[in-house]
């Protein structure tokens, strides 16, 4: 299960896809298009729809009706943090199920948390926290331990891979 700061991980998502085989040649291109150029134009759906050979209303109704069917759970950009100058950490917490659900609540509640997973392990919570200093990561993490009386192992990486993922969908 995952959660980010503003999904829950106490909820997990119960909800289903569609099977990607229900998708026409239409929606697969926009998913090609969506993933790795999405315009940054006042009006993306337009170049979207004219990539796809469609309006711009309807680029925009089939990415609705892919989200209501849960084919595409979110849109947003992804920023490489470190060459905006901030700090992130891998983190991992040994939770009793007890306190599970008041954990991961103050957890999701601050802003530089990205990812929150509940792992079948000893460390059965990881996440991790980005901040705009090396100070402010230790700051949140800190401030998460003395609320919750729960320590945070601080994993910070020593070296970065990035890997670009695309799915191809379309022939």
């Amino acid at each position: 299960m995952t959660a980010s700061h503003a999904e829950s991980c106490t909820a997990p998502d119960t909800g289903t896809a569609a099977p990607a085989d229900t998708l026409d040649q239409i929606d697969k291109r926009i998913l090609d298009v969506i993933q790795s150029d999405f315009p940054l134009e006042s009006r993306p759906y337009a170049v979207i729809g004219e990539k796809c050979a469609i309006t711009e209303a309807e680029a925009l109704a089939r990415v609705r009706a892919m989200r209501e069917r849960r084919l595409i759970r979110r849109l947003g950009a992804n920023f490489q943090s470190a060459k905006l100058g901030f700090r992130s950490t891998l983190c991992a917490a040994k939770v009793p199920a007890e306190v599970m659900d008041t954990f991961v609540a103050e957890v999701n509640g601050h802003v530089g948390v990205t990812h929150n997973y509940l792992r079948d392990h000893e460390y059965n919570i990881w996440f991790t926290c980005i901040g705009p200093s090396w100070d402010s990561v230790c700051a949140t993490l800190a401030e998460i331990t003395e609320k919750t009386g729960i320590p945070i192992l601080n994993l910070p990486a020593t070296k970065l891979y990035k890997i670009k993922v695309d799915f191809q969908m379309g022939e």
